[in-house]
């Protein structure tokens, strides 16, 4: 499996994540993600989630003036995006501590096998 494949349905919980505590346009997060180590995620493709997300009402948009060059798209959480949010934080809650349980009951019983 593809770390794609497995980041498909993660980075929409990042961004909503990211969007959470203030205004934010779209290279911002980018360079977000970057920091917490997503390096192979640009702008072109963060753009389509955001639009998907924006149709389901999970986020809005605002233009702002920009100090350097036009107007730039802030996106910001709205309350079907909070509710959203905290769903998926109990979804990877449940899916963190699953896979955690299975390789570590799976790593310790294939080094019993070894001793």
């Amino acid at each position: 499996m593809s770390t794609t494949q497995m980041m498909k349905g993660i980075l929409d919980g990042c961004l909503l994540a990211i969007i959470k505590d203030k205004e934010v346009y779209g290279y911002e997060l980018a360079e977000r993600l970057g920091e917490y180590g997503f390096q192979n995620f640009s702008e072109g493709t963060i753009y389509p989630l955001l639009l998907r997300m924006q149709k389901e009402k999970l986020i809005t948009s605002t233009l702002k003036k920009s100090t350097a060059g036009p107007k730039r798209k802030y996106y910001s959480l709205t309350e079907k995006g909070e509710e959203e949010l905290q769903k998926f934080l109990q979804r990877w809650s449940h899916m963190q501590s699953s896979v955690n349980n299975v390789l570590n009951h799976e790593t310790s019983n294939h080094e019993e096998m070894r001793e």
